[in-house]
């Protein structure tokens, strides 16, 4: 069951870098807009990206699932059941000079709080529908509606599904402490030649961090390659009205 999880994650990984690799030939061949490859070098503005935890939280529920021998569950099932699990994360560039400025970025804790509960809802909700599927096969002949099996959760467990999922459950999403020492920061950057380089100087991520990107009118696409240089990841950003 590991196996088929890895080989699971492997092909989602896959498929997202291919996506990632043909938006950026996309923008790269047709979205230049008159002013040059890398588009306006003023980045100044408040920009805000959404973190997709859909797909992580999805295959991490699902290996917990087979891991206590629930009722055959598939991939597409637990994607059914969470549905746009974002972070937002908000960037503000302020330029000083012709390709420099200041920035500040930080992880929305509401966000954060809002991304985790609505993980645990699902994954409880997955749960429930599964353990009124094992009762009905142990020839369990009482209430398996909704309320009744929260009732039996909470009378074995002391609480509720949710509850036990979040003391006793899988871990669906990067802990705040993790996402806020990967993107919260502030200090000065420089863009040139398709390259943001941001020298963060207050917050856990103190040092310099270069990504490539490329700026389409409200659009701002930030890549940013892995020590092997093979992957990589894109934070799409909107800027805000």
């Amino acid at each position: 069951m590991r196996k088929t999880v890895k080989n699971t994650v492997f092909i989602l990984l896959l498929f997202t870098l291919s996506v990632s690799a043909a938006l950026l030939a996309y923008l790269y061949f047709f979205s230049s807009g008159g002013r040059g490859f890398w588009g306006d070098r003023n980045l100044s503005g408040e920009w805000t990206a959404e973190l997709n935890m859909t797909d992580q939280a999805a295959v991490t529920a699902l290996g917990w699932l087979q891991d206590i021998e629930a009722v055959s569950v598939s991939l597409e099932d637990m994607e059914s059941y969470m549905q746009d699990l974002t972070i937002q994360v908000n960037l503000t560039l302020e330029q000083t000079g012709r390709s420099e400025g200041t920035f500040h970025c930080n992880i929305l804790p509401e966000s954060y709080d809002a991304c985790c509960q609505a993980a645990y809802e699902a994954l409880a909700m997955a749960f429930r529908e599964l353990l009124t599927e094992r009762l009905h096969m142990a020839g369990y002949t009482g209430e398996t509606d909704k309320e009744a099996v929260e009732a039996l959760v909470t009378e074995t467990f002391g609480m509720s599904t949710i509850s036990y999922l979040m003391s006793c459950g899988p871990t669906l999403i990067p802990s705040l402490e993790e996402l806020q020492a990967r993107y919260d920061g502030s200090g000065t950057y420089e863009a040139a030649e398709g390259i943001l380089t941001r020298q963060f100087e207050a917050g856990e991520a103190v040092g310099t961090r270069a990504e490539r990107y490329i700026r389409k009118d409200s659009t701002l696409i930030l890549y940013q390659e892995t020590d092997s240089g093979a992957n990589g990841i894109i934070y799409i950003l909107k800027q805000s009205q």
